[in-house]
C-alpha cells in the first residue's frame, strides 16, 4: 500500500508540466517543453538551452537494513509525420486523419531503474543507461496507410553514486545520492531548436524512490528531537526528499524535484491526470469539455496522452464533475456551516467586535484608515481618512477582518447593501471618539 501511494504522487510529479491547457502543440506554452527535474546534457546550461545535468541529496535512515532505490524519468522522443505519396514517404507539417491532426512533436516515454538493495554503509556507483530506437506506427483512414509517424529517441546514459555512513549518532546512517547526467552536449540540428535537441538528451521529470528494509527513514522536515542537529547537516541540491507513506509509516522516501511536504497524497476527487497540479480540476476539466471541434483535432494529434484528457472529460458523469467543486476535510460538525454567516450561530458580523488599541471597534465605530498592508493599490488614496465600521469578521486561521464604509460617502448605503466594503486589519486602524471629527 505503501509503494502504490508512492507511485501516485510519483506518476503526478513524473508529468507535472509535460502538456499544459490547452493541450495542443500550436500553443505557446507547449512550444517550449519545460518541466522539473530536468537533468540536462553536460555543457547545455551553459549554452543557456538547458538546465545542469545533476541533483544530489542526503538522507537519514535508521542504523541496519537495506536500501533500494527506484530512479525513474521520462526519456524523450521526437515524431515527425510522413503522408503516404506515390513517391514513397514525405516528411510533413500536418496531416489530418479522422479527426486528428497529427504534427511534428516532442513525445516522451516513462523509464524505471531499480537498484538492488544496498548495505547499511559503503559507497558503490551505478551506470544508468537508455538505448535509443527508432518506431514507426502507420495512419489508416479507410483501412487504406494514408501516413506514418516516426518516433526517434536518443540514447541516455548516467551515474547513480551512493555513499552510506555512519553519522554522530550510532543509530542512524547518512544516506548522499547522486545522480548525473554523462551525455554531452552536441550542439543544434537541422529543423528543430538547441532546446528541443538538449531535451532529446535530457532526463525529464527525474526523481527517485526509496524503500528501507529493516529500518526506518528519519523526516527531514520533522525530525525526532534526537535527529535535528543531524537533519539539520543535510544538504539538498535541486531535489526536495521527503516520507511518502500515505499514513505515518517511514519505509518509504520520495526525492522530488518539487518541495512538498510529508506524506503527499492525490486528492481522492481527482479523475486523472491533468499535467498541471498548480491548476484546478474543475476549472480544466469545464475548459476541455467547450474545446471546438478544430482544438480538439489539434489535442489529439498532438500527444496520446491529451488524447486520453479528452476522452475522460467527455466521459465524465455530473456526479464526477460535481466532486471536483471542493471538498471539506476540517472536522467541523455538519450542522455547524462556518463558511455560511447567515447560518453559522457563531458568526455575528454585525455584532462581534476586536480590540484595537485597548478599545472594542464594532459596527458603528469610527475609525482613522492606516493601510500598512498594501493588499490594494487604492490604499493609498484611503490613508488618512475616516471610516465607519460596518462589519467584523473572523476566518478560519484565527484572522480579523474589519469591513467599514467612509464617513460622509454619498454611496455608503449601496455598499451596505451590495456588501462590498472596504477591508482592513486591526494594526490598520485607529479608533476615534464617537463626536470627534477629523479636518
Amino acid at each position: 500500500m505503501t509503494l502504490r501511494a508512492a507511485r501516485q504522487v510519483a506518476d503526478a510529479v513524473l508529468y507535472e508540466g509535460y502538456l499544459l491547457y490547452p493541450y495542443r502543440a500550436t500553443s505557446w506554452k507547449n512550444q517550449v517543453r519545460w518541466q522539473f527535474g530536468v537533468l540536462g546534457p553536460v555543457g547545455a546550461a551553459a549554452a543557456g538551452v538547458g538546465e545542469d545535468p545533476d541533483l544530489s541529496c542526503d538522507l537519514l535512515v535508521g542504523a541496519g537494513g537495506s536500501v533500494e532505490i527506484c530512479v525513474r524519468f521520462l526519456q524523450v522522443q521526437s515524431r515527425v509525420v510522413e503522408q503516404c505519396t506515390d513517391d514513397g514517404w514525405r516528411q510533413v507539417d500536418a496531416l489530418e486523419v479522422d479527426g486528428t491532426r497529427w504534427i511534428p512533436f516532442h513525445e516522451a516515454v516513462a523509464r524505471e531503474v531499480v537498484i538492488a538493495p544496498l548495505p547499511p554503509e559503503g559507497q558503490s556507483v551505478h551506470q544508468i543507461t537508455m538505448p535509443g530506437g527508432v518506431e514507426e506506427e502507420d495512419l489508416l483512414a479507410g483501412g487504406e496507410v494514408v501516413g506514418r509517424l516516426v518516433r526517434t529517441r536518443w540514447p541516455l546514459s548516467a551515474e547513480l553514486a551512493v555513499a552510506a555512513t555512519v553519522g554522530q549518532d550510532p543509530r542512524l546512517r547518512v544516506l548522499r545520492v547522486s545522480l548525473t547526467n554523462l551525455a554531452p552536449w552536441s550542439g543544434g540540428a537541422a529543423g528543430w531548436s538547441p532546446r528541443d535537441v538538449a531535451a532529446r538528451q535530457s532526463f525529464v521529470g527525474t526523481h527517485l524512490l526509496l524503500t528501507a528494509e529493516g529500518s526506518d527513514f528519519v523526516s527531514l522536515l520533522d525530525p525526532p528531537d534526537w535527529a535535528e542537529a543531524a537533519a539539520r547537516t543535510c544538504v539538498q541540491h535541486r531535489c526536495w526528499p521527503v516520507l511518502i507513506a500515505e499514513d505515518s509509516g517511514k519505509d518509504a522516501v520520495l526525492v522530488a524535484p518539487i518541495i512538498l511536504g510529508d506524506h503527499p497524497t492525490i486528492a481522492p476527487e481527482s479523475a486523472g491526470d491533468l499535467f498541471d497540479a498548480t491548476e484546478i480540476d474543475e476549472i480544466l476539466t469545464l475548459r476541455v469539455v467547450t474545446m471546438t471541434d478544430d482544438e480538439r483535432a489539434a489535442a489529439r494529434g498532438t500527444d496520446p496522452r491529451a488524447a486520453a484528457i479528452l476522452a475522460r472529460c467527455d466521459a465524465m458523469t455530473d456526479g464526477e464533475l460535481s466532486r471536483l467543486h471542493g471538498a471539506r476535510r476540517d472536522e467541523v460538525p455538519d450542522e455547524v456551516p462556518w463558511w455560511d454567516e447567515g447560518q453559522d450561530s457563531r458568526a455575528e458580523p454585525e455584532a462581534d467586535a476586536v480590540m484595537v488599541a485597548g478599545s472594542p471597534v464594532r459596527k458603528g465605530t469610527r475609525v482613522l484608515l492606516r493601510p500598512s498592508r498594501r493588499a490594494d493599490a487604492q490604499d493609498i488614496f484611503l490613508a488618512g481618512l475616516v471610516g465607519v465600521v460596518a462589519k467584523v469578521y473572523f476566518d478560519v486561521d484565527g484572522g480579523s477582518h474589519v469591513a467599514v464604509t467612509l464617513e460622509d460617502d454619498p454611496a455608503a448605503d449601496l455598499y451596505d447593501t451590495t456588501g462590498r466594503f472596504y477591508y482592513f486589519g486591526p494594526e490598520e486602524l485607529e479608533p476615534l471618539p464617537a463626536t470627534e471629527r477629523t479636518p
